[in-house]
């Protein structure tokens, strides 16, 4: 009787398993963290960034969790004592581990990027440089995290990269469609360029319209299971800093004396010395005119926006590229701008001081900076009283610069001017190249298995459940029986 009721008991239970449903239930994917320091040549800016193990075709979806600029000036300042260099990044460092879970730290990739201002120290003192970047180095693997490596980006990588932050932001590679519950390929694409203008360079990024003359110039990225080829440039020592000391040396030497013809700002008057030229590589170059010794000179203020403009202008070398069309200045080859473009970092800041918004025409814009440019000193300090006394009096010389780089240089005109945007942000993410980095970087971190496991319908787990109590039930008076 008993091994009656034992047979009957297996039955049932074999009978209810073999009705239980059984699916496959995927964990959700583990969250991953990556950070980069943006070494620029005036600041550091720390950015944290996430993204789900499961990828996109093999690109991280990437967003921002954290942005923390460094206090002090660019890490390039440090040159005379490095470890300092080091310390600045630690404020920001103990603000990225607040929001990265403590398991995961250990895990967490470390990037510093150095940009233009270490590009400029290298070729001057390169030891100098190497020391900064070793002190860099040493502080971050002080940190609980997975330190990659802190190295001085090639002008063409940040051009890239940034090409990269802003179609990413604006879902140029990759949207989501609520229809396929999928990251889907957009099908009417629309591909941005990129115009970045820092303090000792500027890239400029974009899709050729036509056939590409010099493959040299292009960059190539697979992202999201696509291949793009952009043309990319970068121009050092044609920052705004670096083009405005550029351009003070050049009044002072045209001059032939001690007392300069500071054409931006009206009656704005500064005082600095010769030996200041002698910082920068691109400054520090010989000129028969101009001895770089300690006197000082002051440069005083015109508001004459076209003496302003042809100063600026004698700063390119437009003669070297010919008859060319396919060139810019000073000889680089560059294929006729195409698409809109997205133009950040200082080309932003400047036109968002003086209220300048995209859609206006270029003489809207030519009137207010020419505008600006002649209200006294006095006048602006007292409109602008918490705008730092350094920086206030070169909006005027920077917003004529950045006229002369768009138009003159990169080749813009009335029309494909309107399709040039001024914006530092995308949704909740800044623009800039650091974003760009971390994606491309994402590729290189292997995607995550995924845990799979052997689910089954509640529904039926209760059924089985009270089908098996019965026949234990059962057999067991089967077995007293």
């Amino acid at each position: 009787t008993a091994a009656v009721g034992a047979l009957v008991a297996l039955s049932i239970i074999a009978f209810v398993l073999s009705l239980v449903k059984v699916e496959d239930v995927t964990l959700p994917p583990t969250i991953k963290y990556g950070m980069v320091f943006d070494a620029g040549s005036s600041h550091t800016s720390l950015f944290v960034y996430e993204w789900d193990s499961d990828k996109e075709n093999d690109t991280g979806v990437v967003s921002q969790t954290l942005s923390c600029d460094v206090q002090g000036k660019g890490i390039s300042s440090y040159a005379d004592d490095p470890p300092k260099a080091g310390d600045s990044l630690r404020e920001c460092l103990n603000k990225a581990l607040e929001v990265v879970p403590a398991a995961k730290q250990r895990d967490v990739p470390a990037y510093l990027g150095a940009t233009a201002g270490m590009r400029l120290l290298r070729e001057q003192n390169h030891s100098a440089a190497d020391q900064v970047l070793a002190e860099v180095a040493k502080t971050m693997q002080e940190y609980p995290l997975s330190f990659k490596g802190a190295r001085i980006l090639t002008g063409e990588e940040e051009g890239a990269y940034g090409w990269i932050t802003i179609n990413y932001l604006l879902d140029s590679f990759t949207k989501y469609s609520p229809k396929a519950h999928a990251w889907v390929h957009p099908e009417a694409v629309n591909i941005f360029g990129a115009l970045d203008l820092g303090g000792a360079s500027t890239q400029i990024s974009f899709i050729p319209g036509s056939s590409v003359i010099n493959w040299n110039k292009t960059s190539r990225f697979m992202l999201y299971g696509y291949n793009y080829s952009i043309y990319t440039h970068s121009y050092l020592c044609y920052g705004q800093d670096e083009a405005l000391k550029r351009l003070s040396k050049e009044l002072i030497a045209v001059r032939g004396e001690l007392r300069g013809n500071w054409t931006m700002l009206a009656y704005y008057n500064e005082t600095i010395s010769l030996s200041s030229f002698r910082t920068s590589p691109c400054t520090n170059r010989s000129d028969e005119r101009l001895t770089l010794d300690d006197r000082n000179v002051t440069l005083e203020g015109r508001g004459n926006t076209s003496e302003c403009l042809a100063a600026i202008k004698k700063l390119f070398n437009f003669s070297a590229c010919g008859q060319s069309q396919d060139c810019t200045f000073d000889g680089v080859y560059q294929p006729p701008v195409s698409g809109q473009f997205i133009a950040f970092s200082a080309f932003y800041y400047n036109f968002k001081f003086l209220n300048l918004t995209e859609g206006q025409s270029l003489a809207a814009v030519r009137e207010t900076i020419e505008r600006f440019c002649t209200r006294s000193w006095e006048n602006l300090t007292s409109s602008y009283p918490e705008e730092n006394p350094e920086r206030l009096p070169k909006y005027c010389a920077n917003a004529n610069y950045i006229l002369t780089l768009l138009l003159d240089a990169y080749k813009f005109n009335e029309t494909s001017w309107n399709n040039i945007f001024f914006q530092m942000k995308a949704g909740s993410a800044s623009v800039g190249w650091t974003l760009g980095y971390m994606l491309n970087l994402t590729n290189m971190i292997p995607v995550e298995a995924l845990v799979q496991m052997k689910g089954h319908s509640p529904s039926l787990w209760a059924t089985s459940v009270v089908f098996i109590i019965l026949t234990l039930a059962l057999g067991l008076v089967a077995l007293l029986l």
